[in-house]
C-alpha cells in the first residue's frame, strides 16, 4: 500500500512538469503580444492603417491579436461602450492565460499531504509489523522509517517547483495583461482621436456657410 502513495506522487510529478513547461511556453511574450502586432499599434496613425493593423493580428494569432480584431469589429459602437465590453472580452483572454495555473495551485497544496499521508501509513504499518522487545532489530526498524519518510521528501521536492511556477506564472500573467491593456488603450485613443480630427474641417465648413 506503501508502494500506491509513491506511484501517486510520482503521477502527480509528471503533471506538474507538464503544466510547469506547457505554461512556460504559452506564457512567453511573444506568443501574447508578437512583435508585429505591438509595432502596427504603435504606429497606428488612424482608419487607413486600420488593414495593416487587421493583417498583422491575423497572420500573429494571439491574445492580444484577438482583442484587437475584437475591437476592430465593433469600431461603430460608441467608444464608452465599446471599452467596456472589450473589457469583458479581456478578461476571458486573461482566463485563458491562467488556465493550468489551478492546476499548479492544487499540486501545492496536495503533494504535502499526499506525502505526509504516505508517511503515516508507512509508521503505522512498520509499527504494527514490528516488534522491537523480540527481534531488537533496530536496523530493520530505521530502514522502515527512512522509507516512510521518503513520501514526505518527495512530496515536497513536487511542491516547492510548483509553488515557484505558479508564483512566476501568476506575475508574468499580471505584466501581460496590463501591457495588452495599454494596447488596447492606445489603439482606441488615437483611432477615435483621429475621427474627431478628420470630423474638424466638415465641422468648420459647415459653421462657415451657416455663418
Amino acid at each position: 500500500m506503501h508502494t500506491f502513495f509513491i506511484v501517486a506522487l510520482l503521477v502527480t510529478s509528471v503533471i506538474t512538469v507538464t503544466f510547469i513547461i506547457e505554461r512556460g511556453l504559452a506564457l512567453r511574450r511573444f506568443k501574447v503580444i508578437p512583435p508585429e502586432v505591438e509595432w502596427a499599434v504603435t504606429n497606428y496613425q488612424g482608419p487607413a492603417d486600420l488593414p495593416k493593423l487587421v493583417n498583422a493580428c491575423e497572420q500573429n494569432p494571439s491574445a492580444l491579436s484577438r482583442l484587437l480584431l475584437f475591437t476592430t469589429e465593433h469600431l461603430d459602437w460608441a467608444r464608452s461602450e465599446l471599452v467596456t465590453l472589450l473589457e469583458t472580452r479581456a478578461r476571458h483572454e486573461i482566463t485563458q492565460l491562467e488556465r493550468g495555473l489551478v492546476v499548479l495551485e492544487i499540486v501545492v497544496g496536495i503533494a504535502p499531504l499526499q506525502g505526509l499521508v504516505g508517511t503515516i501509513y508507512g509508521l503505522i504499518t512498520l509499527f504494527a509489523s514490528t516488534d522491537l522487545a523480540h527481534t531488537g532489530d533496530t536496523t530493520r526498524f530505521a530502514q522502515g522509517i527512512s522509507l516512510a519518510l521518503n513520501a514526505t521528501l518527495l512530496g515536497l521536492l513536487i511542491a516547492i517547483p510548483a509553488l515557484i511556477a505558479w508564483s512566476l506564472y501568476n506575475k508574468r500573467v499580471e505584466r501581460l495583461a496590463i501591457e495588452m491593456e495599454n494596447h488596447c488603450d492606445e489603439f482606441l485613443r488615437k483611432h477615435y482621436r483621429s475621427e474627431v480630427v478628420s470630423s474638424l474641417p466638415t465641422r468648420r465648413a459647415a459653421a462657415g456657410r451657416r455663418a
